[in-house]
Formats: C-alpha cells, structure tokens, sequence
C-alpha cells in the first residue's frame, strides 16, 4: 500500500461523490507537472487522503490504476484545464471527524517529504499540488486523529479491479500465442466474457441461477467458479467449472464475498455486508441444492483459494 494526499478544493464534491480522481496529463503550456505524473503511479489498495477547504474531508482506497479519460463533468471548474487526462477510480468514505492538518504540523512536520511534500513546514498548504505521496507514518498520524485506522479503511477492499487487469494481461498474451488456432483464442476470450461456447457448457449443467431463481439466459451471466486467470484452456471452456448467476450475484462470488459447499449450503463472507444481502432479497438463500461431483472439485478451490474468510486480507 502507498499514501496519497490529493488538493480538492475545486473537484472535491464531484470527485468524492463521483469516485474518481482525474487529472490533466500535461499543464497548459504542454510542460509536465509531477503532480499530474503522479496519477501513473497509483495501484489498487492505496489509501488517498482527501484534503478540501483547510482540512482532510474523506478517506478513500483506490479501486484500481489510472486510465486515460477526458475530462468528467465538471460544470464551469476546470476551464483552463486540457479535456484529455488520467482517472483514478476510488471509493472515498466522507469522515465524521474531519481535522485541519495545520493543527497538528508539530507532529506532521518531522514526516514530510524534503520535496514535493504537500504542506510547507508551517502547515500551510502548497499550492500547485494535485496528488503528492505521503510517508506511511504521515497517514497513520492523520488517521488517528480523525479516530480511524488504515486497516479499517483499507477493509473496503478494492472492487476487483486488479482481477480484472490480470484478466486482461492474459487476454493479451493469449493473442500472442502460436500453439492454438484463431477460433480456439477466440473461444478462450468469450469465455472470460462468460459467452460462447463455456456458457453453451455451463446450461447444460445450471439452469438458473441458484440464489435468484431467474431462468432467463440472457439476465444471466456464465461464471468461472475457479477464476478464468488461473485456468488451462481444458478449465476455461468445462461447464463444470461454472455457474449461471444474476449479475449482482456474479459480482459477489467472483469477489469471493459468497462460495457454496457441496451439499448447495451458502457461505457468505465476514466482509459481505448484512445489509447488502438483505437489500438485494437473499435472506433466505441458505441453501441451492447439493452439486455435482466435478462441479464441487472445482468449488472446494473456490473456497480454499478465493471465499475470504474472516482473516482473509
């Protein structure tokens, strides 16, 4: 994990309830800003201090790397600035405790960086900075005042982004290869999209989706329950290594927050939300019918590998 402090006084309502950051890639004049080349170094996990109108405002963790994207709707904000720049998906939490950094710059100081530091030694912020690095020490100062832990805010686990870059590393290496035909990388690739010939394998095993009920193909996607990066092209494409599920029922198992033991027993994980099985209708998915034996392979490395657990990280 690395610590990042990002100036919104003009973005912070949008970025915050957007979910983003979003930088220029170059300054008006073309030239580089550090700041802006900062977006670049961003990773999924990293934890971003949000700092508007004097004080630390919202904490979020970023959800994956930035991606080239033009400039969001900002209204009249940013007129100066070039359409074209990086966005940082982030989930930011709004704090109850915000502080004032310049309040505590004793205890600040002694961990600012020499350059490119977002406060000046008298707590005073520098201007020109977007998104600057801090030490790990300098968050954790920050986090205690406010009454928070960096465990406890980087719990909110990033989306599944970082998976969904691995899966396409390999998409693109896939493209790379001579030892498979053009149909046959192209029957590995629907597969990752949950199409094609995996889905055509998994309907002749599931019918509908366990925890839903609902029926209807096309609502319904085809899910790799040992992830598709991880497989054989053999795995990729067996319909035992699959389950037909509603989208937001996906979500959950391919994040590892549900898994099934073979008698059809539902797990749910410690880091699934009561709230969110009970608004989505699950309360009574306790139990979806006992698997076949090659599918319940395949869920025994789900739960080993995948379902978190209550010390999973």
């Amino acid at each position: 994990m690395r610590y990042w402090w990002v100036n919104q006084n003009q973005t912070y309502k949008h970025e915050v309830q957007g979910g983003f950051l979003w930088s220029p890639k170059r300054r008006k004049d073309g030239g580089r800003n550090h700041f802006y080349d900062t977006m670049e170094q961003v990773r999924a996990g990293d934890l971003v201090l949000s700092f508007c109108d004097t004080l630390i405002k919202a904490v979020g963790v970023a959800q994956g790397p930035a991606e080239s994207a033009s400039k969001p709707e900002f209204g009249t904000i940013g007129d100066q600035w070039g359409d074209e720049g990086w966005l940082v998906p982030v989930e930011f939490e709004v704090v109850e405790n915000p502080i004032r950094p310049k309040d505590y710059i004793g205890e600040l100081a002694p961990h600012l960086a020499a350059k490119y530091a977002p406060l000046q030694p008298n707590g005073n912020g520098n201007q020109g900075v977007y998104l600057a690095e801090v030490s790990e020490a300098f968050a954790q100062i920050v986090m205690d005042k406010m009454g928070l832990s960096v465990s406890q805010v980087a719990a909110t686990d990033p989306v599944d982004d970082a998976n969904e870059i691995a899966d396409e590393q390999e998409q693109r290496a896939l493209q790379g290869r001579t030892d498979i035909t053009a149909t046959q990388k192209q029957q590995l690739v629907l597969a990752r999209r949950g199409q094609g010939r995996f889905k055509a394998n998994v309907r002749l095993n599931e019918k509908r989706c366990r925890l839903t009920g609902v029926s209807d193909p096309h609502f319904l996607i085809a899910s790799h329950i040992k992830p598709w990066r991880h497989c054989s092209d053999q795995e990729k494409l067996d319909g035992c290594n699959g389950l037909l599920l509603s989208p937001h029922v996906d979500r959950l198992f391919d994040r590892g927050l549900i898994s099934f033991e073979d008698n059809g027993t539902v797990l749910k994980s410690s880091h699934l939300p009561a709230e969110v099985w009970s608004s989505w209708g699950l309360d009574d998915a306790k139990n979806v019918g006992p698997f076949k034996a090659a599918q319940s392979a395949y869920l025994a490395i789900h739960r080993s590998a995948y379902f978190k657990t209550e010390n999973s990280s």
